[in-house]
């Protein structure tokens, strides 16, 4: 008799946790975005909104960060499973490099390159600056610390010699920055994001705004001193009132697993993601180009398991062997 009770009472815990088990229908995984106003933040709740949406298994929480160094950051402790971070700014975390030389963060791997961010620096068009030059001894947002902003910032005020305290730099999300420049408590603010950025647009319409050209030759500084820099041109017409092309440099936003993700769980959303391309485009402000074979281009650190398979569904081989993790973090 006692065997029985026994037996009974392991088949009703066995029951009770293979219950549990179906009701758990949902992976929730912690998605790592950025400040409201830009690009990574928008992006960050469309893909939430089409994977829990979607019928399957994984639900999408979206996480406000400073950005693309926060974000690394994270993912290497786990806090968060997915998350967008700067190209450059990924290789330097990864490696070891650049300003993580004295510490790195792994952990995580490439998913897919979504779009190239512009490094914009608005002003007020009545303020009379009409260079990066003029921002010597102004007051200027280099956005969120930790942010892929700030580093652009400096390397932007590097190039042209406006270290060592000559701008006068504060840190503020997008949306504190043009709300300060609206009510003239800044003079200008630097902002690395996909056009047509909504925080900008928005602020165009509230006041007339200046987006500051890069010259020839220190947009070729930029480029022959960082890999990660392209030549971006803003089209005519972007924001309101901007009656001309704006030259500037660029840098690709990069969607990032934790390498403590299933292959599973990766494949599933990157197809997910490749499936409902249209879709996205249509959510988002800025101009995506989610095609498989240039969504691998210039991706330095090793690809998931799991997107590595759904590349190879496609044709396609990507690396996704890790680099040297003993020094990490």
């Amino acid at each position: 008799m006692i065997v029985k009770k026994k037996l009974a009472v392991i088949l009703s815990v066995l029951l009770v946790l293979a219950l549990a088990g179906c009701g758990s229908s949902f992976d929730r995984i912690r998605f790592g975005a950025a400040a409201l106003g830009g690009g990574y933040h928008a992006l960050g709740d469309t893909i939430a909104n089409l994977v829990n949406t979607d019928d399957s298994k994984y639900e999408l929480e979206v996480k406000t960060t400073a950005g693309s160094a926060a974000n690394l950051r994270l993912l290497s402790d786990d806090y968060v499973q997915l998350a967008i971070a700067q190209a450059d700014m990924i290789n330097d975390a990864y490696y070891g490099e650049g300003s993580y030389k004295d510490k790195k963060y792994q952990g995580y791997s490439a998913v897919a390159a979504l779009y190239t961010e512009a490094c914009q620096v608005v002003v007020r068009a009545d303020s009379g600056i009409t260079s990066i030059d003029d921002l010597q001894g102004k007051k200027v947002s280099t956005g969120e610390k930790e942010s892929g902003t700030e580093q652009n910032a400096k390397q932007i005020l590097s190039v042209y010699g406006l270290g060592d305290g000559l701008v006068d730099t504060v840190n503020l999300d997008y949306s504190g920055a043009a709300q300060a420049l609206q009510d003239g408590e800044i003079d200008g603010f630097f902002c690395t994001a996909g056009i047509q950025t909504t925080v900008i647009d928005e602020l165009s319409k509230q006041c007339e705004i200046r987006v500051l050209d890069l010259d020839q030759k220190n947009i070729d500084k930029l480029l022959k001193a960082y890999d990660f820099y392209t030549a971006y041109e803003i089209p005519e017409g972007t924001y309101k009132g901007q009656d001309e092309a704006v030259k500037t440099v660029g840098v690709k936003a990069v969607l990032l697993a934790g390498d403590k993700l299933s292959a599973q769980t990766v494949e599933d959303i990157t197809k997910l993601l490749f499936d409902n391309r249209q879709e996205l485009q249509y959510s988002l402000p800025v101009d995506i180009t989610l095609e498989e074979k240039t969504s691998t281009d210039g991706i330095t650190i090793p690809f998931h398991e799991g997107a590595a398979k759904y590349y190879e569904s496609c044709g396609m081989d990507v690396t996704t062997e890790k680099g040297d993790q003993s020094e990490s973090k």
